[in-house]
């Protein structure tokens, strides 16, 4: 049995899935939570058992990954015999600038590397060097691998990833697009060209990540081209507390209204904007739905918003890949919402996107949801990063 832990450090968690990679099932998975603050607890659930909680102080990610590691192997909950069962471990790491373009092996120098691109992301890339380093320490000699989430966009044009700003400034501090949610769009496009049966070069693909956080990328030829998220995960569409695409000026402007420093217009744009702040009410789309449907104005104007830009940046994307053949719709609100992918999709009809009002009832399920006679192929395409991080894990180890 092949079994790879994948491990998903943030600045207080870690989340995790042990997975046997013969029948890509999972063997157990949990999280880590409130680490180095009080009531730390780990929440393990291993498949065919009873979930197991543990709450005790945790005061870094060492001790975290450590009560993580006995849980696998523990007598009563664990599903393991011994740690020597673990061949590998992929973790998650959120920037890897223009450095990293594919999953890596960790060695000193990629450490190094992910340091350097701390600037980039400082909330994440701090916390996914302690979920490595905390690994090897823990279990030397099992390989660990880094699967960045901006690699698959670094396929990306020079004239999509670049700021009209001085050149000089690029060739510095590397400021540019750089794209997130990569792992799940690139889960996303291998997918729908395996259920579809279609070779790269046939699909001009639409990877709809909608979530929280939120994310298109267009696909062509199997490689991104352009993506709407950009230095940070800031940029693009509308969020549940994200601005999205802002006019730069509307900063300085609001800064010196309210009196914020960088720090706080940026804790302002990332977590008190987005469809929280237009409608008031909350950043979860099911209660923004419901209050909409009760004749909230500033629910629905916010729910607008938010399939507008979509509807927006897929039009978008098919002027720069000359035509569309799939749109895929993936996350929590692109698996389950069929209220955001009809109303995204109704101002499409140029382009002979015709939905299956029947079909795209369906919630959290591979399949194809557009009419039989639509030009274009509507999908709902469930994500999995973690398992995305086995497989490149996988492909680099064994």
């Amino acid at each position: 049995m092949v079994n790879i832990l994948v491990i998903n450090a943030g600045s207080s968690s870690v989340k995790y899935q042990l997975i046997n990679m013969e029948d890509e099932s999972v063997i157990a998975k949990g999280l880590v939570e409130r680490i180095g603050l009080d009531g730390s607890c780990l929440t393990h659930r291993p498949t065919g058992k009873d979930r197991f909680v543990l709450e005790k102080p945790m005061k870094n990610h060492g001790e975290g990954i450590q009560e993580v590691l006995k849980a696998l192997v523990d007598k009563d909950h664990g599903v393991i015999p011994d740690l020597s069962s673990i061949k590998a471990i992929g973790h998650r790491v959120l920037h890897g600038g223009y450095r990293f373009t594919q999953p890596t092996i960790v060695d000193d120098e990629v450490l190094d590397g992910i340091r350097e691109c701390i600037e980039l992301g400082p909330l994440h890339n701090p916390a996914n060097i302690k979920g490595i380093e905390t690994c090897m320490e823990l279990m030397p000699g099992v390989p660990n691998v880094a699967v960045f989430d901006t690699a698959f966009h670094q396929t990306m044009p020079d004239y999509a990833y670049l700021y009209a700003i001085p050149y000089e400034d690029y060739e510095k501090y590397k400021v540019r697009k750089y794209g997130f949610h990569g792992t799940s769009h690139r889960y996303i496009t291998q997918t729908v060209l395996e259920y579809l049966g279609k070779a790269p070069e046939e699909v001009k693909l639409v990877s709809c990540h909608l979530g929280n956080g939120s994310s298109l990328a267009a696909v062509k030829d199997g490689k991104c081209i352009d993506t709407t998220m950009g230095l940070s995960p800031l940029e693009g569409l509308v969020m549940g507390t994200r601005s999205g695409d802002i006019d730069a000026s509307a900063i300085p402007f609001l800064m010196k209204k309210h009196g914020m420093t960088a720090d706080e217009v940026l804790t302002y744009l990332n977590k008190k904007s987005g469809v929280l702040g237009i409608s008031g009410i909350s950043s979860d789309f099911r209660d923004l739905e419901s209050a909409a449907a009760e004749g909230n104005e500033m629910a629905r104007t916010a729910l607008n918003m938010f399939n507008y830009r979509i509807r927006k940046y897929i039009g978008a994307y098919a002027a720069a890949m000359d035509g569309i053949d799939v749109i895929a719709f993936a996350g929590g609100i692109g698996e389950n919402d069929q209220d955001v992918r009809r109303e995204v999709l109704e101002g499409l009809g140029f382009l002979g996107v015709k939905l299956d009002l029947e079909k795209n009832k369906t919630r959290g399920e591979l399949k194809i949801i557009s009419a039989p006679d639509s030009k274009v192929t509507v999908m709902i395409v469930p994500t999995n990063e973690e398992l995305m991080i086995a497989r490149e894990t996988q492909a680099l180890c064994m």
